[in-house]
């Protein structure tokens, strides 16, 4: 990919692999903005998920556009941007591709791991009955040209500085 003046990265994965953590200080750390893509989502999908029901493709249409149209935004202000988002499937991602050249960052991690996490979360509307239908969901996009995968079965510290070496070997600031 060409070196972009301004970034725009995607953090994601299933729910639990820390998505907002990882993608906050890669934000500051490209001097970039960071959006919480789960703030994007309609009331009424936040309301299916907390019930325990995961979204379908219908569910994630107005999440994914409200997600280009920050990214979007962004770019048109001179900012650089980081996004947390799952983009559990190819067509997702494809779709968040629309808003120009993007850098994603695949935070993969055992479901021990993921578990352990998400039972740890307080507050969160995400219940850890839906990690078993968020990895079912889940195209593996290692392999994906724009996809940095990155494993998370390690400290948030250590995932982060592997993060931000892995997209800065791939010339994005």
């Amino acid at each position: 990919m060409a070196r972009e003046a301004l970034p725009a990265i995607v953090v994601m994965g299933v729910c639990g692999c820390g998505k907002s953590s990882i993608g906050q200080a890669l934000a500051e750390q490209f001097g970039a903005t960071f959006i919480e893509g789960d703030a994007l989502h309609p009331p009424a999908s936040i309301a299916k998920m907390a019930r325990g029901e995961p979204l379908d493709d219908e569910d994630r249409k107005p999440w994914l556009e409200a997600i280009c149209r920050a990214i979007a935004e962004n770019r048109a202000a001179g900012r650089g941007v980081v996004v947390s988002c799952s983009a559990l499937r190819r067509a997702y991602r494809d779709h968040l591709r629309t808003a120009g050249p993007l850098r994603f960052v695949f935070l993969n991690g055992s479901t021990t791991v993921l578990a352990e996490r998400m039972s740890r979360r307080e507050g969160h509307f995400m219940p850890l009955a839906l990690l078993d239908s968020q990895l079912a969901t889940l195209e593996d996009p290692t392999g994906e040209a724009d996809v940095v995968p990155v494993d998370i079965d390690r400290p948030l510290a250590d995932v982060i500085a592997r993060a931000g070496e892995a997209l800065r070997r791939d010339d994005l600031r």
